[in-house]
C-alpha cells in the first residue's frame, strides 16, 4: 500500500527518480479506484437510488429520473478523483523518465498528448516498462540502490 500512495506523498515533486514499482503500483491504485467508481455507477444506474440510499425520500424526483442525481454525484466524485491524481501522474511519469536519464519535458509532452490522443499513451506505456539507468545519473541517485543495499530483482 505504501508504494501505491507514494506518488500522492510526492504530489508535485518533478525532481529525482522513481522506480517502475512506484509507477505501476500507483497505476494499480488508480485502476482499483476507477473500478470501484464504475461498479458503483452501474449499480446505481441499474437499481436506482432505492437500493443504494436508505432515505430515498430526500432525493428529489424529476419525472422518473430520480436515479440520475446519485449517479451525477458519483460521477462528480470520480471527476474530482481524476483531477486530484492528474498532477501526481505527471510527476511520477517525469521521475520515471529521469530514471532512464531522459528529460522530464519529454514525459510531460507525451502526457499532455495522451490527454488528447492515444498514440503518446502507448509511447509512455513502453517507457514505463523499461528499467531505469543503473547507478546515479544527472537527475539523482539510483532509487534501487537505497543505502547501498540494492534490489533483489535487479
Amino acid at each position: 500500500m505504501e508504494w501505491m500512495l507514494l506518488p500522492l506523498k510526492r504530489y508535485a515533486d518533478f525532481s529525482g527518480r522513481s522506480r517502475r514499482k512506484e509507477y505501476w503500483m500507483f497505476f494499480l491504485f488508480q485502476l482499483l479506484v476507477n473500478i470501484a467508481f464504475f461498479g458503483l455507477m452501474i449499480v446505481v444506474a441499474m437499481n436506482g437510488p432505492d437500493e443504494i440510499v436508505s432515505a430515498s425520500d430526500t432525493i428529489p424526483k424529476i419525472d422518473g429520473t430520480d436515479h440520475l442525481i446519485p449517479l451525477l454525484v458519483i460521477m462528480g466524485l470520480w471527476g474530482l478523483f481524476w483531477l486530484g491524481v492528474l498532477i501526481p501522474n505527471a510527476a511520477v511519469i517525469v521521475r520515471r523518465f529521469h530514471d532512464q536519464n531522459i528529460s522530464g519535458i519529454v514525459g510531460i509532452l507525451l502526457y499532455v498528448g495522451t490527454l488528447i490522443l492515444t498514440l503518446p499513451g502507448i509511447v509512455i506505456l513502453i517507457f514505463m516498462c523499461i528499467d531505469g539507468q543503473k547507478g546515479d545519473n544527472q537527475y539523482g541517485k539510483d532509487p534501487k540502490m537505497a543505502d547501498n543495499i540494492g534490489d533483489v530483482f535487479r
